[in-house]
């Protein structure tokens, strides 16, 4: 009975040490933000890095507010460090000229596989 009693507390001790996405990792998310503006018959006049555009990242999947941002450096890159492994997304905001806020999110599901892991989601393209 007693080794029952041991073996289960320390399963349940286990369990709930278990870490979950957010901060105190070992991995981290990398990418660039890079910006299109188009003229008023949407043809493409311009593109270029975008430095110092915000980018958040919500922990889970679950979750709809933001838990994390970073402004991007001068040539468009972002970096989210020290995060454990599992689900995230992240998004941006872009230009819509349909919708009523003027603003569109573009949103990328992440997800980090292993302790230690780099993962680089590429270009973010956004209008301006």
């Amino acid at each position: 009975m007693r080794a029952f009693l041991f073996f289960s507390i320390t399963f349940f001790i286990l369990l709930s040490c278990a870490k979950v996405e957010g901060p105190g990792g070992s991995s981290a998310i990398i990418g660039k933000v890079r910006a299109e503006v188009y003229d008023g018959a949407n043809n493409l006049i311009n593109e270029y890095d975008i430095p110092k555009e915000d980018v958040y990242l919500i922990y889970g999947e679950e979750n709809s507010f933001y838990d994390d941002d970073v402004e991007t450096s001068y040539d468009g890159t972002f970096r989210f460090d020290y995060l454990e492994r599992g689900n995230y997304q992240l998004f941006v905001y872009s230009k819509c000229v349909t919708c009523p806020s003027g603003k569109e999110i573009v949103l990328v599901d992440v997800e980090i596989p292993s302790k230690k892991s780099t993962i680089d989601v590429g270009t973010i393209i956004i209008r301006k």
